[in-house]
C-alpha cells in the first residue's frame, strides 16, 4: 500500500515538508496531516466539529464501547478540547470525512507518545453514519500509515474492550496482534470486561502495510 497522500494544516507548506522517513522522523506531532483515502479523508479536528462530536460520543454504541470518561463532558468543553488541537506537538487528532458525503463520521487519534520508544497508542470512534461501510477500516490504515512511514513509529498499540468484537476484528485485519489482557479492566452497570492490549510494530508494518492477510501464501 502506497504512503497515503499527505497535506498540511499550513497552505504555504507542501507535501515535502512533512514526508519524514523512518530513519529521519520529526521531533513531535506539531505537523497536522490531511490524508487522503479512497473513501475517507482524515484533516485535523477543529472547534467546528464540537457539536457533532459531542452527539457521536453519546451514542448509545460509543457509551457501551468506550471507557467511564474522568469527568463530566460538557459540549462547552468539548469545543474547547478540540479548538486546543491545532497547537499539540505530542499527539494528533484528524476528524475522519466521508468522502462520498462530505459528512464528519467520527476522529482518528494517535496520543500517549513516548518519544524514546517512538511508541504511541492508537484510538478510533465512529458515530453511526460512519459504521459498516469499511470507512473505519481505512481510517485505521491511513492513520497507522502516516505514523509509521512518516513519524517514524516503531510501536503503536491499541486496547479493546472484549465486548467489543466487531472492533477487534477490524484491528486483527488491518495487523494489530493481541498481546495481553487487562483483567476486568471494566464495570459495565456492574459486569466487568477484560481489556485486550494489541500492538503493531514497525518491521510487522513494512511487511503488510496493513493487509497482513494479502501476504499469507495459499495452503498448496
Amino acid at each position: 500500500m502506497p504512503a497515503p497522500t499527505v497535506a498540511t494544516q499550513n497552505p504555504q507548506m507542501t507535501a515535502a515538508h512533512v514526508d519524514h522517513s523512518s530513519t529521519n522522523p520529526p521531533d513531535d506531532f506539531s505537523v497536522k496531516p490531511v490524508l487522503t483515502g479512497d473513501k475517507v479523508v482524515l484533516r485535523p479536528v477543529a472547534a467546528a466539529d464540537a457539536a457533532e462530536m459531542f452527539a457521536m460520543i453519546g451514542d448509545p454504541e460509543v457509551t457501551l464501547f468506550m471507557g467511564h470518561p474522568r469527568s463530566t463532558l460538557t459540549e462547552e468543553r468539548v469545543r474547547a478540547w478540540y479548538a486546543s488541537r491545532a497547537t499539540t506537538d505530542d499527539r494528533l487528532d484528524l476528524a475522519v470525512i466521508d468522502r462520498d458525503s462530505g459528512a464528519l463520521v467520527g476522529e482518528s487519534v494517535l496520543f500517549d507518545w513516548h518519544p524514546a520508544d517512538r511508541s504511541c497508542t492508537f484510538r478510533i470512534m465512529l458515530g453511526p453514519a460512519g459504521r459498516n461501510r469499511g470507512l473505519g477500516t481505512e481510517a485505521v490504515r491511513l492513520t497507522l500509515g502516516h505514523g509509521f512511514e512518516r513519524l517514524g513509529l516503531n510501536r503503536i498499540e491499541l486496547g479493546v474492550y472484549t465486548h467489543n468484537q466487531r472492533a477487534r476484528r477490524v484491528y486483527e485485519r488491518v495487523g494489530f496482534v493481541a498481546e495481553g489482557v487487562r483483567r476486568e479492566a471494566m464495570l459495565r452497570d456492574g459486569e466487568p470486561f477484560d481489556e485486550v492490549i494489541m500492538s503493531v510494530l514497525a518491521r510487522e508494518w513494512a511487511v503488510h502495510h496493513g493487509r497482513p492477510e494479502a501476504t499469507h501464501s495459499p495452503t498448496p
